[in-house]
């Protein structure tokens, strides 16, 4: 994950486009800081990220020590911040590729999550599960290591978005399914061994 350059919550006291100064007004039922002459608005969206989940073929999955902030020093999986005309799964790749060393493929979405860190503002973490063909790592200078973890052995990883995305592909590998949702019914119905149970 590159380091950000800029802020989103650093915001504009004039606006960009004719350098008129902001003020604060409501809209769409939030703070906001708008131009009064043009109309311009400023709009904080969350920073999109890839992350994704690589187990190697004894099931164990890649867990990185970052070396970047946010969260250096602390466990994570590998990942980074999508650039501008990059689809979320290739960027999940070159990233996995930059920091590892490994060149995968994506095998499914894992989960979508919103997360907010304390001075980096919001992110919006976008999952994959992804498979590889070799396991040897080659670690740039974004991470301080990295290895392959058992589910017990597991460190712990601050950013509860890859916890959630962990989860998910682990319980996917212990409980294959197929999820179906009826139109007009938000209920899933999920099917397995031929019996379909209401969750």
């Amino acid at each position: 994950m590159r380091k950000m350059e800029g802020s989103s919550r650093r915001g504009f006291k004039f606006c960009p486009l004719c350098g008129y100064r902001l003020r604060w007004r409501r809209e769409n039922g939030r703070k906001r800081s708008a131009c009064r002459k043009c109309g311009w608005v400023h709009y904080e969206n969350p920073l999109p990220v890839a992350v994704c989940v690589v187990k190697n073929k004894n099931g164990k999955i890649l867990i990185a020590k970052r070396n970047l902030r946010p969260g250096i020093g602390r466990w994570a999986l590998p990942g980074g911040f999508i650039e501008s005309n990059e689809a979320p799964e290739i960027a999940c790749l070159r990233e996995l590729e930059e920091e590892t060393g490994l060149k995968g493929k994506i095998k499914r979405l894992a989960g979508i999550y919103s997360q907010d860190i304390r001075h980096h503002g919001s992110f919006l973490v976008i999952g994959y599960e992804a498979s590889v063909s070799k396991n040897t790592l080659s670690l740039n200078s974004e991470l301080k290591e990295a290895g392959f973890f058992s589910e017990k052995d597991l460190p712990v990883i601050p950013f509860s978005s890859h916890r959630k995305i962990i989860e998910n592909v682990l319980r996917q590998g212990r409980r294959p399914r197929r999820r179906l949702i009826n139109k007009g019914d938000l209920n899933a119905v999920w099917f397995r061994k031929g019996q379909g149970k209401r969750r």
